[in-house]
């Protein structure tokens, strides 16, 4: 997986060249892209995964319900489907745009394209990278910030889909995911 190369970008998202995982995982002014995919249930409740103790990165940690890089030459959607699958086994599952953001840590800069689905499971989880998952209401997961229960990026996510979609409850309806204001 060290051989496994990122397109390195601008912070709009324009390609300046490849790099090899490792350069980015070190060096925070190398921007690479990844995508989220936020996983609701009917009732809203929002599905996470336990990121598996082998994992290089917050190991151990609760985390969004799907997360990857881009391959070279894949679209964010494109990307967003592929790790849906590999990660819970969603197949031609409804996506939805809902925000784009710069996440930056000491360690890696990555420009993050979210997405929302919905589906009730059930969910054949990857073993290599997830070691349990389930349903968080919205509540428990405000419950538990700042507790180090989750990954300081799912953190900084859960904090900007409230800003960016509102206070709401997303919901599915014939494959869709909308969202309503409580």
């Amino acid at each position: 997986m060290n051989d496994e190369l990122f397109e390195i970008v601008d912070e709009s998202g324009k390609v300046l060249g490849l790099r090899p995982r490792r350069e980015c995982h070190g060096n925070p002014a190398l921007i690479h892209q990844a995508v989220h995919v936020l996983v609701f249930n009917q009732r809203g409740d929002l599905f996470l995964q336990r990121r598996a103790l082998t994992k290089d990165i917050q190991p151990g940690k609760w985390d969004s319900s799907v997360g990857g890089h881009l391959q070279p030459g894949e679209t964010p959607e494109q990307a967003a489907r592929r790790e849906a699958e590999e990660e819970l086994g969603l197949r031609n599952t409804a996506l939805r745009f809902a925000y784009q953001y710069l996440w930056r840590s000491p360690r890696e800069t990555e420009l993050i394209r979210t997405f929302m689905a919905c589906s009730e499971g059930p969910f054949q989880l990857q073993a290599e990278e997830i070691d349990e998952g389930r349903f968080w209401s919205l509540a428990e997961i405000e419950a538990q910030l700042d507790r180090d229960c989750f990954t300081p990026n799912f953190e900084h996510e859960f904090r900007t889909y409230s800003a960016q979609v509102g206070k709401a409850a997303a919901f599915c309806q014939r494959g869709f995911v909308c969202a309503i204001h409580r």
